[in-house]
């Protein structure tokens, strides 16, 4: 029996309100019977924020609370970033729903340049991303790079401040939060990667909650999945946390799946890089052939460095 009441748990920063709010307005279009309330709650990725992000355990910081919200019955479903989300899921948990994808390039923020080149020598440059550091590394050695964390509010203050020249972050969030005007430039593919499933929102649910995937099956989007899949297999073969830099940017065609991907070292601004083609019933097969690809360049070294 299809549920009537579905509760969300999200994390409380406005980025997250506003993803789990369009959700749930997603959900009583499709469903006017559903009844669809948020659970908000902090999680410890939330919380600790002195610390880079690979030094405290990574993206899964953000996840943990809610998954046990939902365990306990609090929660019925959590929503996220896809990019948020570990390359393998905690036992029990599935994502039945991932929504369409939005612009997943990454934006240059700055008061005082128009772009990445136009920055000065030595300019201080905000992002707590290692795949962001090492990508700016490789593109403009030169540059300062420094920690940032916090919500999207929180980063832009800092840059307001003036403690930053310029810092990175995802043209999709700011463009969420009406933010848009903020963006100087975009760093796009194929130049510059995303992160692995980067712009795509997704719905996680317990596994046997089978009348709630049910109810969430209208919001998946099958060209979307095809390339996050194909992006998550290349990131889970390479053993992909947010302590290693990793990009990844999958195109859909009529004839087939396109997969670019990048293993990167932060410190030196090093990118290995590898591209190929596949077909659209085997997306973590191409995922599975980039890594490879990558592993055959010297990832290793990099990824255990």
């Amino acid at each position: 029996m299809s549920p009537t009441t579905l509760r969300i748990a999200t994390r409380q920063s406005a980025l997250a309100l506003w993803q789990a709010e369009h959700v749930a307005s997603l959900l009583r279009a499709a469903h006017p019977d559903l009844r669809v309330e948020l659970v908000p709650m902090t999680t410890r990725g939330d919380e600790i924020l002195d610390k880079p992000l690979a030094a405290i355990g990574g993206k899964g910081l953000f996840l943990k609370e809610l998954e046990v919200a939902m365990l306990d019955g609090r929660a019925d479903l959590a929503v996220h970033s896809l990019k948020d989300m570990p390359a393998e899921l905690e036992a029990g948990f599935a994502l039945p729903a991932i929504l369409p994808r939005a612009d997943p390039a990454d934006a240059f923020v700055s008061n005082t340049s128009a772009d990445l080149a136009a920055l000065p020598q030595g300019a201080r440059v905000g992002t707590s991303s290692l795949r962001r550091q090492a990508q700016l590394r490789a593109a403009r050695p030169d540059l300062q790079l420094l920690d940032l964390r916090g919500n999207v509010g929180t980063r832009l203050a800092k840059l307001d401040n003036g403690d930053y020249d310029a810092i990175v972050l995802a043209c999709a969030g700011l463009e969420r939060l009406g933010l848009h005007q903020r963006i100087r430039s975009r760093l796009v593919a194929p130049a510059w990667l995303p992160a692995p499933g980067q712009a795509a929102i997704v719905v996680e649910a317990r596994v046997q909650r089978a009348a709630v995937h049910e109810r969430l099956a209208v919001l998946d989007d099958a060209e979307t999945r095809l390339a996050v899949s194909a992006e998550r297999a290349m990131n889970h073969a390479l053993g992909g946390s947010c302590t290693v830099p990793v990009g990844a940017w999958c195109t859909v065609a009529e004839h087939g799946l396109h997969l670019r991907g990048m293993v990167g070292e932060a410190a030196t601004g090093r990118l290995l890089l590898a591209e190929a083609t596949g077909t659209h019933d085997q997306p973590e097969a191409l995922g599975l052939q980039v890594a490879e690809m990558l592993f055959a360049q010297g990832a290793r070294a990099l990824l255990e460095g």
